[in-house]
């Protein structure tokens, strides 16, 4: 059978506002329960996408195997198997079952435990049943533990569009967070090392997926990437979580505008709006951090310091805000339940993925050559807007990689990453250079010993070469689409 559920993450404190309030018009079922996570050694089930648990309320035992796409962002839609057993071994005599293990049955063992106490409704909202659960507990693998605090919102019956009323409505009682690990997720990284900022990964594509199914993939990935480095920014004022939460919004941005021929809906121009919001929120952090690194007097750095602190404040007020919290929500909402689809040419949600992909980037890397022909004598502003298109080329290019996996294009995309990363980092300093006077000023640092080092002009004339020397290797580069 098919589940689809929202998660979200509350504090300790705000679990007690939510069952002292209620909201869910009855009294709620509670349960103690424990359940055992099961993978080899090597987490090969993990790699697949698989979770294997065995739960126990009370006397009884579920057995439950998940296939998921472990890209996706807090609503989710997938496959799952349970029956009850005895005892706490796995029991694997279903065909299905033992097909997906694929002969990694005999090398299980359990791996960690998730202990909670569960309050759980059934509420009705039209033609809508959902399973509600709040879950208060804890992880525990080998002499670690995390604790757990969320609520867990299943649909039943119905539209998924309750789900998300649902969640507003918790999210005006005590702020809720868009949560986009599963339990299983929780405890293999409670089992590695201490997690800090997180890269993108490739989204699991197919060239027989439609270009809306794979749009929505990977804007489901882009949201969890952004999640998972706002958690680490909870921890530590880490620049490179800050840098990566930064890029995650960048790259849904990009991925919006990439694919924006598939939407005809009046949510995704405010939807867009907002989330340049939110990434602006993190600029001033970003490059101060970027001049930090490059100061070369320790007065300039303390300054700097000094401003980074009230920065990141800044930046752990807008991510805690209601404005943000809904944003997470509303983008679930809209890339889940697809309502953008509706108005729009059927014909082009449903093209191949790889013929829409290679449409885009055709389009893309002429817009790249052709802007950047003439670097050197280029005005700042003419240069910034060749950066953002290179910076959209390599998305797309990196977004869309799975679908060309042969030898040859898998090799052919490796120099192309390569070719656009230079020319990206070429004109990312020198856009960081044209910047720096104006965020110099606005920190009331310019006459500070040190601040002309950061956009002198001999730097900039260096950079000016290097750059058309890395757009001529980018042109003369082969694509990998075609």
């Amino acid at each position: 059978m098919q589940e689809t559920e929202l998660k979200l993450e509350l504090s300790r404190s705000g679990a007690g506002s939510l069952l002292k309030k209620n909201p869910f018009g009855s009294s709620p079922t509670i349960l103690q329960q424990r359940s055992i996570y099961f993978d080899t050694h090597g987490w090969d089930l993990s790699k697949r996408g698989l979770s294997l648990r065995i739960r126990q309320s009370g006397n009884e035992r579920i057995q439950t195997l998940k296939a998921g796409d472990g890209a996706a962002a807090g609503s989710f839609t997938r496959e799952e198997w349970e029956r009850p057993v005895a005892g706490d071994i796995p029991i694997l005599d279903d065909p299905q079952v033992r097909d997906l293990l694929a002969g990694d049955a005999p090398k299980l063992a359990p791996l960690f435990e998730v202990h909670i106490k569960r309050h759980s409704w059934n509420v009705l909202d039209g033609d809508a049943t959902i399973e509600v659960a709040l879950d208060l507990g804890k992880v525990v693998a080998a002499d670690r533990e995390a604790p757990l605090c969320e609520i867990e919102l299943e649909k039943k019956a119905g539209s998924p569009a309750a789900l998300f009323a649902l969640a507003r409505k918790v999210d005006l009682i005590t702020p809720a967070h868009l949560g986009v690990l599963s339990k299983a997720e929780r405890g293999y990284r409670l089992l590695g090392s201490v997690q800090g900022a997180v890269k993108s990964a490739a989204t699991p594509l197919t060239s027989e997926m439609s270009a809306a199914t794979a749009f929505a993939r990977i804007a489901a990935a882009c949201l969890k990437q952004f999640r998972l480095n706002e958690t680490a920014l909870g921890w530590s004022r880490d620049a490179d979580s800050l840098h990566q939460a930064r890029v995650s919004l960048r790259r849904l941005r990009s991925l919006c505008s990439i694919c924006k021929s598939l939407f005809d809906d009046s949510r995704f121009d405010y939807l867009r709006e907002e989330l340049k919001w939110l990434a602006s929120e993190l600029g001033d952090a970003r490059n101060i951090d970027v001049m930090i690194d490059r100061a070369s007097s320790r007065a300039l750095s303390s300054r700097l310091q000094e401003a980074r602190d009230d920065a990141y404040a800044a930046v752990e007020a807008s991510f805690s805000s209601i404005r943000a919290r809904s944003l997470m929500i509303d983008v679930t909402e809209w890339i889940s339940i697809r309502e953008w689809r509706t108005q729009s040419d059927e014909m082009l949600h449903e093209q191949s993925s790889r013929d829409f992909a290679s449409d885009v980037l055709d389009k893309l890397w002429k817009k790249v050559a052709k802007g950047g022909s003439n670097l050197i004598d280029a005005d700042d502003e003419t240069r910034h807007k060749v950066r953002i298109a290179a910076k959209k080329l390599r998305y797309a290019a990196e977004f869309f990689e799975p679908l060309y996996n042969s030898k040859a294009e898998a090799k052919r995309h490796r120099r192309f990453i390569e070719a656009m990363k230079s020319l990206q980092d070429h004109l990312g300093s020198l856009n960081d250079m044209a910047t720096a006077p104006d965020m110099l000023a606005a920190l009331e640092l310019s006459d500070v010993a040190g601040a002309k080092d950061l956009f002198s002009a001999d730097d900039k004339s260096k950079l000016l070469k290097d750059a058309a020397e890395a757009h001529d290797v980018f042109v003369n580069t082969r694509r990998f689409w075609r």
